[in-house]
């Protein structure tokens, strides 16, 4: 993937300015995070609060290479029959109904018990083959021959099981399948897996990576995030929604807003003819920003202050 991609990963730099490009617009660490990522083909680990742009980050990774974006979502309960490969039951089945009509055939002219149990290992081995075998995502990135970026999306929803079952890919960019063996990345792809930070991760899964942490973006930064993805709104209407959600970021909430809910708003806001922020008006569009209707109430006495720190 290097050597195709060599000009598009050719620097930090590059990797920043043609992301803004796409309406992705990124700090320098992100992008060093990108082009060390794709230059030592070693694995990302992204984590930060959510809404602030991972899962985002490989999809346009995988837009501005040109390549295919295979993405794996983790859970509670994800094991590698999801998650790398599966067995075609169906069809092995439906190959075993058509063995028995055969087995007179397969077994005519063995000689005793152990030449004929011999016979029948052989269509066995055929079941557990290439032919049989359902890639999930996990194989399927390794298989690309083009390359690929696999996320794996919110990793820190899996079990510690699972994370264990990863580090063989994550180091070797291979995995072990028992009827078949050990199958090596035909183009290594880039791995991404992103994190909230609900449980802590394992020593082991963090050593085989990069590290790369998104905080909120400073207001400067959102501002310029909200030009790109609603144009339209007004200049000094994108600052005082700006820094309004920077104060609620100030408050103890259940969740805070991230960037796709100051995104979100930006988008209403310009829906409804806005032209000012006023009372009344974050008032009535205060769902957008907050999850929880605790957080509402809790919001609502605190606007006039909040709207007079907004202003200044």
């Amino acid at each position: 993937m290097i050597i195709k991609h060599a000009e598009k990963i050719a620097s930090a730099k590059v990797i920043k300015d043609s992301f803004e490009k796409l309406g992705y617009i990124c700090s320098d660490d992100i992008a060093m995070a990108v082009y060390l990522a794709c230059q030592l083909q070693k694995p990302i680990l992204i984590e930060g609060p959510p809404g602030v742009g991972k899962t985002e980050l490989a999809k346009k990774t995988a837009e501005y290479l040109g390549t295919q974006l295979i993405r794996m979502q983790c859970y509670e309960g994800l094991d590698e029959s999801k998650a790398l490969y599966e067995w075609k039951y169906g069809k092995q089945l439906l190959y075993t109904q058509l063995l028995k009509d055969q087995m007179g055939d397969v077994l005519r002219g063995a000689q005793g018990l152990d030449e004929s149990v011999s016979r029948l290992h052989q269509f066995g081995d055929i079941f557990y083959s290439e032919e049989f075998l359902e890639a999930r995502p996990l194989l399927q990135a390794l298989r690309e021959k083009d390359g690929a970026i696999l996320l794996i999306d919110e990793i820190d929803k899996s079990d510690q099981e699972f994370e264990a079952f990863l580090l063989e890919l994550l180091s070797d960019y291979q995995v072990s399948i028992p009827e078949i063996g050990t199958i090596k990345a035909t183009s290594k792809p880039v791995v991404m897996l992103t994190s909230n930070n609900t449980r802590e991760l394992g020593d082991a899964l963090k050593r085989r990576c990069l590290h790369l942490y998104i905080p909120f973006p400073d207001p400067k930064l959102e501002q310029k995030i909200i030009a790109v993805q609603v144009p339209e709104l007004g200049e000094e209407l994108r600052g005082d929604l700006v820094r309004f959600v920077n104060e609620l970021r100030g408050l103890a909430l259940k969740k805070v807003p991230a960037v796709s809910e100051t995104i979100d708003w930006a988008r209403a806001l310009l829906l409804l003819n806005v032209h000012s922020l006023d009372h009344d008006w974050i008032k009535s569009t205060l769902n957008i920003l907050l999850k929880f209707q605790d957080d509402i109430e809790a919001v609502e006495p605190e606007l006039h202050q909040l709207i007079q720190k907004m202003k200044r």
